[in-house]
């Protein structure tokens, strides 16, 4: 396989995690010890975000050849990028703890469902809960009416009961 084929796959393969994410983060990864990417990496891997590094040449053609060139111009030093398939708000929420844990990396730009945003709108998105998390609430808020209504129904037999059985005392003592 000749060089230029292998560039042309490795574009195609970006463009493919972009256009198959809910969100793409990029960030700058200095100053991170092997040690520490390594865990950064593993966090990663344990919420479903794939986290790689590209040449920024080839992460540019892949943008450019998704319409998404407003990103281009955060491609300027060594750039990791996280991608986050099933949950939008992991690879962010992964980011921004590892970022105020380890005092290193920097938060460049991303993508949520095909829009560009900022730093702020990262540490935004972070601050979402994540997809387990509102299915457990709404679970939960499904739950609670049947709860309720199995103690009133509970609670009116527990008192029919207590009636009948004091008709029935009264009965006996006549």
């Amino acid at each position: 396989m000749s060089i230029k084929q292998k560039k042309i796959d490795l574009v195609n393969e970006i463009k493919q995690k972009i256009q198959d994410s809910s969100s793409v983060i990029m960030i700058d990864y200095r100053g991170l010890t092997v040690a520490e990417a390594t865990n950064l990496r593993r966090e990663f891997r344990e919420n479903g975000v794939d986290y790689k590094v590209y040449k920024n040449t080839m992460t540019e053609l892949a943008l450019k050849e998704l319409g998404h060139d407003e990103l281009i111009d955060y491609l300027v030093g060594p750039t990791a990028i996280a991608f986050g398939v099933d949950d939008p708000v992991a690879p962010a929420k992964v980011l921004t703890e590892n970022i105020k844990k380890l005092k290193k990396m920097s938060l460049k730009a991303g993508l949520v469902d095909g829009k560009v945003i900022d730093v702020e709108g990262i540490k935004a998105l972070a601050d979402l809960p994540s997809r387990e998390e509102l299915i457990a609430k709404m679970l939960g808020s499904m739950n609670a009416p049947i709860s309720g209504l199995a103690n009133v129904l509970s609670g009116t037999i527990r008192g029919l009961a207590v009636a009948l059985n004091a008709i029935k005392e009264q009965k006996e003592a006549q």
